[in-house]
C-alpha cells in the first residue's frame, strides 16, 4: 500500500469504528461553525446595515461572534478529552505492534484534518443555507423591508476557516502532547484506569459552601442596579468555583454517607451504583458541575433575553409616554414659550394638532438617602454613593396644581406637607427631611402618576414629591443652586403630546421641529441650560435593534449552551458505559440479572443525573433578584413578567433535560448489558 495513503486510511477507519463518539462531536462542531457563520454574516451584511437600527444590531452580533468562538474553544477542548481517552487504548496497540509515536501523531493529524474539513464544509454550507432565513427574521425584528436576494459573505467564510483552524490546531497539539508523554502500557490501560478511592475533603466542601453562601448573599443583598453590574460578575465567578468544589468534594462526602447507611447501601441496585460513583467521583463531579453551570447559563441567557423581547413594547411606552417629548431646561417662562411656539409652528405647517397633551414643570435633584433623610452635601453624598448598597434616588419636585391637573384630583396641602409617589422603589417613612431645607410630612401616597418617561426606565429609583405651590419649588431651586453651584440642577418644563398620523410623518415632523429648536437656541445661547426633543417613532428602530439583537443573540448562544450540555451528558454516559461494561459482565457471571442491572443503572442515574438541574434551579432562584435589577438598566421593571418567563424556561429545559436522560441512560444500558 502506498505509504502516503496509509495514514489517511487508518484515520478514516479510526473515525468509522468510533463513530458513536465522533458523530456527535462532528455534528456539534458543524453546528457551532454554522451559528458562527450566521452571526458573522449578519454582523457584516450591508442589507442589515441599511435598515434603521441595523448598526446597533450588528455591533451586538459582532460581540456575539467573540463570545461564540471563545466558548467553542473551551467546549471543544473539553469534549475532545472524552474522545482522546477512549482512543488511547487503540493508539497503545498501534505502538506495541511497531508504530512509533511519530506514526501515531500522523494518524492524529489526519483525523483532526478530516474532522476539521467535514465540520467546516457542513457548518459553512448549513450556515449559508440558513443565513437568509436568519436575515429575514432579523429584518422582521427591525420592522424593515424584506429582501429576497441571496448573498454569501466571503469574509465570514474566511473568519470561520481561520478561527476554527486555530481551535483544531490547539486541540491537535494537546492530543500530541498527551501521546508523547504516555508509554504504551499506560495507553493500553488508560480507558480502564480507574481512580483511587477519593477521601471526602471536608475543607474544600466547606469552602465551596462558604463561597456559594457569600455569592447568594450578594445576589440578594445588592439593591442598587449600578452596583449590581459589578457584583453580578463577582458572584458568577464565586458560584462557578463553589459549584465545582461542592460537586467534586461534596458528592464524595454524599457517597461516603450513603455507604455508611446500611439500610440504603446494602441493596443490590444501590450497592453497585454507589460503590462505582465513590471510585469515580472526582471526574464525575467535574462533569456534573459543568452540566450545572451550562444549565444555569441556558436559563439566564434565554429567560433574560426573551423577557426583554416580550416586554419591549411596554418599555417603549414607559420611556415615551407620548409620541413627542419636549423638555426645556430654563427658569425663564419666556424661553419656554418660545420653545413651545417653535414646535407648534412645525405642527401647524404639517396640519397636525397635539393630542393627549402632558404638560408640567419640575425640579429634579439626585440625593443619597439615609432612612428618611436626604443627603444634599456633595462630599457626603459622594461618599455615600461609593458604598456597595447605596440608596441613591432621583427626586422630582412637582407643584400640587400640576398634579391635580394631570390626574384629575382635588388634593390640598398645608405648609410643610407633601404627597409622595415612588417609581422602582418604596418609601416607608412618614416624613422626608432634606438637608439645609427642612422636613416634609407625607400627607398621602399617590397611587399613580404619568411620569416623564426617563424616571420610569431610570437605573436608580425615583421619588416624586408634590409640594404646595411653585414658591416651594423656587425656594428649593435657590437652595440647591447655593449648594451645588455650577453643577446645580435646572428647572424643567415638560411638554409631551401625541399626533394622529403615521410614523413616517412623525419622523419628518421631528426633523423639522429639531431644526427650529436648534435655530432658536443659537439665537438665545445664554437663556437655556438645554433642550431635548424625543420622538418615539424616530427612536423606535434603535430601540427594537437593541432588544431584538439581544434576543437573537440569546437564542443563538442559548442553543450553543444547550448543545454543549447535551453533548457532555452524552459523553459522560457513553464513556462510563464502556468503563463499566467489563464490570457488569463479571457481575452477570456471578448471578446478577439484567433486570437488576437495569435497576442499578436507574438508581445511579437518578441519584446523580438530576442534581445539576436541581442546583441550576437553586442558582437561578437566588440570582432572580440581581438579574431583575440588571434588567432595569434596559428599562424593564416588570419582575412578574421575568418570573413567568424564567419559570417557563426552566420547565421547558427540564423536559429537554429529562429527554436527554432517557436517551443517554438507554445508551449506557445497551453498552453495559453487551447489546452493543
Amino acid at each position: 500500500m502506498n505509504k502516503m495513503l496509509l495514514y489517511p486510511k487508518l484515520a478514516v477507519n479510526g473515525i468509522k469504528k468510533n463513530r458513536r463518539i465522533y458523530l456527535p462531536y462532528i455534528l456539534t462542531c458543524s453546528g457551532m461553525i454554522m451559528m458562527y457563520y450566521i452571526t458573522s454574516f449578519l454582523s457584516m451584511s450591508s442589507f442589515v446595515a441599511d435598515i434603521k437600527g441595523g448598526d446597533i444590531m450588528q455591533m451586538l452580533l459582532f460581540l456575539g461572534c467573540g463570545v461564540m468562538v471563545q466558548f467553542s474553544a473551551i467546549f471543544l477542548f473539553y469534549t475532545n478529552s472524552f474522545i482522546i481517552r477512549r482512543r488511547k487504548t487503540e493508539f497503545g496497540l498501534y505502538n506495541i505492534l511497531g508504530m512509533d509515536k511519530r506514526n501515531i501523531s500522523r494518524i492524529l493529524l489526519w483525523e483532526t484534518l478530516i474532522i476539521y474539513v467535514i465540520s467546516t464544509v457542513v457548518g459553512i454550507s448549513c450556515g449559508i443555507l440558513f443565513s437568509k432565513l436568519a436575515e429575514l427574521a432579523l429584518t422582521k425584528m427591525l420592522e424593515g423591508a424584506a429582501s429576497y436576494a441571496f448573498n454569501v459573505e466571503p469574509r465570514s467564510i474566511v473568519q470561520v476557516l481561520i478561527c476554527y483552524a486555530g481551535i483544531f490546531l490547539l486541540i491537535l497539539i494537546s492530543d500530541l502532547w498527551q501521546i508523547r508523554l504516555a508509554n504504551p502500557i499506560e495507553l493500553m490501560k488508560s480507558e480502564n484506569s480507574g481512580e483511587k478511592p477519593p477521601k471526602a475533603n471536608y475543607v474544600l466542601a466547606v469552602l465551596g459552601a462558604l463561597l456559594l453562601g457569600v455569592a447568594y448573599f450578594l445576589a440578594v443583598y445588592i439593591k442598587e442596579p449600578l452596583s449590581a453590574v459589578f457584583v453580578f460578575f463577582i458572584a458568577v465567578l464565586m458560584v462557578i468555583a463553589a459549584t465545582y468544589l461542592l460537586f467534586i468534594s461534596g458528592s464524595v462526602a454524599v457517597c461516603r454517607t450513603l455507604q455508611k447507611n446500611k439500610k440504603y447501601y446494602y441493596k443490590t441496585n444501590h450497592f453497585i451504583s454507589v460503590s462505582q460513583m465513590a471510585y469515580r467521583m472526582k471526574r464525575n463531579g467535574a462533569g456534573l458541575a459543568s452540566i450545572c453551570i451550562l444549565s444555569t447559563m441556558v436559563l439566564v441567557t434565554l429567560s433574560s433575553t426573551i423577557c426583554l423581547y416580550i416586554g419591549e413594547e411596554d418599555v417603549l411606552r414607559l420611556r415615551y409616554p407620548r409620541n413627542f417629548i419636549l423638555d426645556t431646561y430654563s427658569v425663564e417662562e419666556e424661553m419656554t414659550s418660545l420653545t413651545h411656539k417653535a414646535a407648534e409652528d412645525v405642527l401647524e405647517e404639517f396640519g397636525e394638532t397635539p393630542e393627549n397633551v402632558l404638560h408640567f414643570s419640575f425640579l429634579n435633584i439626585t440625593g443619597g438617602f439615609e432612612g428618611d433623610r436626604v443627603i444634599c452635601d456633595p462630599d457626603r453624598a459622594n461618599e455615600l454613593s461609593n458604598s456597595l448598597n447605596a440608596d441613591i434616588r432621583q427626586i422630582y419636585f412637582v407643584s400640587l396644581s400640576d398634579y391635580n391637573s394631570i390626574m384629575g384630583k382635588n388634593e390640598t396641602l398645608s405648609d410643610g406637607e407633601t404627597i409622595i409617589y415612588t417609581v422602582n422603589g418604596d418609601y416607608n417613612y412618614n416624613s422626608i427631611t432634606l438637608d439645609e431645607f427642612g422636613t416634609f410630612e407625607i400627607k398621602a401616597k399617590a397611587e399613580d402618576f404619568v411620569t416623564n418617561g426617563a424616571a420610569a426606565v431610570n437605573v436608580v429609583p425615583s421619588v416624586f414629591l408634590f409640594v404646595k405651590d411653585e414658591a416651594v419649588i423656587e425656594e428649593l431651586y435657590e437652595l440647591q443652586l447655593g449648594i451645588y453651584g455650577a453643577a446645580h440642577s435646572g428647572m424643567h418644563d415638560y411638554y409631551a403630546f401625541d399626533l394622529d398620523c403615521d410614523e413616517d410623518k412623525q419622523i419628518e415632523i421631528n426633523s423639522e421641529m429639531l431644526q427650529n429648536i436648534l435655530q432658536l437656541t443659537d439665537e438665545h445661547p445664554d437663556d437655556w441650560n438645554g433642550v431635548s426633543l424625543d420622538c418615539a417613532a424616530n427612536d423606535k428602530a434603535e430601540f427594537y435593534a437593541m432588544y431584538g439583537g439581544l434576543f437573537f443573540l440569546g437564542i443563538l448562544l442559548g442553543s450553543v449552551f444547550i448543545a454543549a450540555a447535551v453533548l457532555i451528558m452524552y459523553y459522560k454516559q457513553i464513556s462510563e458505559g464502556f468503563e463499566d461494561k467489563a464490570k457488569f459482565e463479571i457481575l452477570q457471571k456471578v448471578g446478577m440479572t439484567k433486570t437488576e442491572i437495569r435497576k442499578s443503572i436507574n438508581s445511579q442515574v437518578l441519584t446523580i443525573f438530576f442534581a445539576p438541574l436541581a442546583a441550576a434551579g437553586v442558582h437561578m432562584a437566588f440570582a432572580f433578584g440581581i438579574i431583575s435589577r440588571l434588567l432595569t438598566l434596559f428599562g424593564l421593571t416588570d419582575a412578574g413578567l421575568f418570573a413567568v418567563v424564567t419559570l417557563c424556561c426552566f420547565m421547558l429545559f427540564g423536559i429537554l433535560y429529562t429527554a436527554v436522560y432517557l436517551i443517554t441512560s438507554g445508551s449506557y444500558y445497551k453498552i453495559v448489558s453487551g447489546r452493543e
